[in-house]
């Protein structure tokens, strides 16, 4: 009787590789590396042209890293070219009140000196992740990469998926991963559909520089018409994630520079001194949007392809490295297993592993956006008797600084800082 595992390797052979990752940005980048590093043959299919996406100057954009995701970009042997450009957060100061009037009467603060494994996590501008990820990208001997270009069509055949470009090419490969956002058209192709809702709420995102320093740490302004971050960056700068209404944001970001700061400023505050508007604002509408799938017939998702959540607890990012570690660690340890790795049997442990967590959080996340996005006195009041009692408790204190460094639950390898 023929070994089981033949087929899979003749069909193997005669595909253009392993994995085709769709999308270009940060979690697909990522991805690529992490299979890579366990012996798959990856081609990572970027929408964007080369040099499209290199900003050599500081344009505002960051995100938050956990220190989980951290320890992946470290396995994945970027983060040493990171390390001289990351902002660590020591402390967190999360508060309730209004524009204007200050934080209410209680704060909830964490120090990562109360957990013993380093800063809850790193700010690092988004040039320089995406740079330092294009860079490992490039260098790697089992990475193909495609730029300017989409995939526009696929079709699953046995054990070969054949996917479209619009460049009129056609590529083979056994899995093929979705890591191309919210609107995802791997996803809509293979029929996944999406839940979720608008917060009728638009994101206001700017760098500041202030006079006095922000000592490594994030601030969570909770206000009726949604919550304000300040989060620290390398020197006397910190990045803006303003929610408010709609309505709101489109009168805003209407605005020149001026006129926009003297909105920023009363909401600001002055504990870091005079503030200026440091590099270009942009502006996202926030929306819950959950796909139903995260796995289809040799197809999996990936990101905000996969979940896309409110910024308010900075996690977007963090979440989409999450589902790299589990898709790589499930990946890689089947082949080595000899399973076929795309094998329905193998992406169910997968989306398994995946499901639960973000479920959770989306759920988490918004739960806490309805309770804090209004200006209803008995709430007022309930939140700030929920955060005082918190800070009071240090059990309870360590285990939220542990949950926003995103070491709690069940781990992947990478998040650990393990090899696969």
């Amino acid at each position: 009787m023929d070994n089981p595992h033949t087929v899979a390797i003749v069909e193997f052979m005669t595909c253009d590789s392993d994995i085709l990752i769709a999308g270009g940005g940060l979690n697909g980048p990522s991805l690529a590396l992490a299979l890579a590093d366990g012996g798959l043959n990856v081609t990572l299919v970027d929408a964007a042209p080369d040099g499209a996406r290199e900003i050599r100057g500081f344009d505002g954009r960051c995100y938050a890293l956990a220190l989980a995701s951290q320890r992946l970009f470290q396995a994945i042997g970027v983060w040493d070219l990171l390390d001289d450009n990351a902002q660590p957060i020591l402390n967190v100061k999360v508060s309730d009140g209004r524009a204007g009037e200050g934080p209410g009467p209680f704060v909830m603060g964490f120090d990562h000196a109360e957990i013993e494994e380093g800063p809850t996590g790193y700010m690092v501008e988004d040039r320089f992740i995406s740079g330092a990820l294009r860079e490992a990208v490039e260098k790697h001997p089992l990475i193909t990469k495609i730029s300017g270009a989409k995939v526009v069509s696929q079709h699953v055949d046995g054990a070969v998926v054949t996917v479209g470009l619009d460049t009129g090419e056609s590529l083979t490969t056994r899995l093929l991963v979705g890591a191309d956002g919210r609107g995802s058209g791997v996803a809509a192709r293979a029929g996944i559909k999406r839940n979720g809702h608008s917060y009728h709420q638009t994101a206001l995102v700017c760098s500041v520089e202030h006079a006095l320093p922000h000592n490594a740490t994030a601030h969570q302004f909770f206000m009726p018409d949604g919550p304000l971050a300040i989060l620290p960056l390398p020197g006397n700068h910190s990045s803006i994630v303003w929610s408010t209404s709609d309505d709101k944001a489109t009168h805003i970001a209407s605005l020149d520079d001026d006129a926009f700061m003297e909105e920023l400023r009363p909401v600001f505050g002055d504990f870091l001194g005079e503030i200026s508007l440091s590099g270009a604002r942009f502006t996202y509408p926030l929306t819950l949007s959950l796909a139903e799938h995260f796995v289809s017939e040799r197809l999996a998702l990936i990101g905000d392809a996969a979940h896309g959540v409110h910024p308010v607890a900075g996690q977007g990012l963090n979440l989409g490295l999450r589902d790299v570690g589990a898709l790589a660690e499930v990946v890689i340890e089947a082949r080595r297993r000899g399973e076929d790795f795309a094998a329905a049997d193998v992406l169910a442990r997968y989306e398994q592993w995946r499901r639960w967590d973000t479920t959770l959080l989306s759920a988490g996340m918004d739960g806490v956006v309805r309770l804090f996005s209004n200006d209803n006195p008995l709430l007022r009041a309930i939140r700030g008797l929920g955060l005082g009692a918190v800070n009071t408790m240090p059990s309870l204190r360590r285990n939220f600084i542990r949950e926003a460094a995103g070491l709690t639950g069940d781990l992947p390898k990478l998040m650990q800082g393990r090899q696969v």
